[in-house]
């Protein structure tokens, strides 16, 4: 019987992890090969294209899809894709690499053998360039930015043949799961139209009732949080992970969601983020894709509703996943419940719009975020969090 979900960005499935004796073959060869380090963004990405997540991508990228994606949002052959993903080295480094070689991936903070990568290409950016053109910014304020200046001169191309995911199967167990194993649990569930919910902090009230909007015009919710690197400052994962938790066993259909982690990093990208979350949760097997306000924002480098604009310039054949738009949501007083900008007449006065500073100011304090802005259970579970830190 033919699925009832969407397609994968590009018409199929590529996961590059290894199975069987494939895997044992190679996990065998790489151990002799040149090394080259990964940082823990490229090793996160490396997973990401291991597990199918950014299918069709067959490894890191050569010249013309960078160039493609960096100035247009397409790769060469005219496939949308919002931001690059790439390998770099130091010209010292990449001096030792040839073309048409064959080099061992290794993530540099573990140490462990992650792939192996056939090298088609070595080539020349312009660091200044992409952040400008993928973050809207050259300051090298934005995290994002950061991470493209603190790369090497040269970047590595090539189709990569993946060894190990690394921590987060074990780390993560069966919160862990990779798109052709999202699409099955779907298919088992009966969904054909499901909502991914992007998110990277805890589930407040706002983002709660986001999801229950979506749940209201889609079979299900996939609750889908990043458990790669952050930015300091921001809640861990293993937090995280009993804040999502609590919330889905008190406050919402056992039936009608689901809870999987990815290992991506945050980019703080914004729009072209927003874009990238879109193609990578239509691969996990999602139609719709929940965008609030500041969508993968950080700072002030982005319009508050950027994130959903940037959705009307793109053709309605180049994704089949779509983006539920969703207004700024609060809790009303007058309105004795959720409302957004939308369906709320009522001023600011007798709206909860609590800041994430104030959020956290009131926790280093010991006191609860009151239950119009954060169910009780997961401040609590903050609340703890913020007494280890102190």
């Amino acid at each position: 019987m033919s699925s009832k979900l969407v397609l994968p960005h590009g018409g199929q499935l590529k996961p590059l992890l290894l199975t069987g004796e494939s895997l044992v073959e190679e996990k065998k060869k790489v151990i002799s090969l040149p090394q080259v380090r990964l940082s823990s963004r490229e090793t996160s990405d490396l997973i990401m294209l291991a597990m199918g997540a950014f299918s069709p991508l067959a490894g890191f990228m050569g010249h013309d899809d960078y160039m493609g994606v960096v100035n247009e949002m397409h790769m060469a052959d005219g496939t949308l894709w919002p931001i690059p993903i790439t390998l770099s080295l130091t010209k010292k480094q990449a001096d030792t690499v040839s073309i048409g070689s064959e080099v061992a991936l290794v993530d540099d903070e573990s140490g462990d053998l992650m792939a192996s990568m056939q090298v088609s290409e070595k080539y020349t950016y312009d660091k200044k360039l992409e952040a400008k053109k993928v973050f809207r910014t050259d300051e090298e304020a934005h995290p994002g930015v950061a991470k493209i200046y603190a790369q090497g001169d040269i970047l590595l191309a090539g189709p990569v043949k993946v060894i190990s995911e690394g921590i987060y199967p074990g780390l993560y167990g069966d919160h862990y799961a990779r798109p052709s194993e999202t699409r099955a649990l779907f298919e088992k569930l009966g969904w054909s139209t499901v909502a991914g919910f992007q998110t990277r902090n805890p589930i407040h009230r706002s983002h709660e009732y986001c999801t229950k909007i979506a749940m209201e015009v889609c079979d299900g919710v996939f609750i889908h949080p990043l458990v790669g690197k952050l930015k300091a400052g921001d809640i861990p994962a293993d937090t995280r992970m009993k804040c999502y938790q609590v919330l889905l066993d008190n406050y919402y259909p056992q039936d009608r969601v689901v809870l999987k982690v990815y290992p991506m990093e945050m980019r703080y990208g914004g729009p072209r983020e927003a874009v990238l979350h879109a193609v990578f949760r239509q691969n996990f097997g999602c139609s719709h894709l929940i965008v609030g306000r500041d969508h993968a924002g950080v700072g002030n480098y982005y319009g508050p509703f950027d994130a959903q604009s940037i959705f009307d310039d793109i053709d309605d054949d180049e994704l089949q996943i779509e983006p539920l738009k969703i207004d700024w949501t609060f809790w009303c007083h007058k309105c004795d419940g959720m409302a957004s900008m939308k369906t709320c007449p009522h001023g600011k006065e007798d709206r909860v719009l609590i800041s994430g500073t104030k959020v956290r100011e009131m926790l280093d304090n010991g006191q609860l975020p009151p239950k119009e802005f954060s169910r009780p259970e997961v401040a609590q579970i903050l609340m703890d969090y913020y007494k280890t830190l102190s």
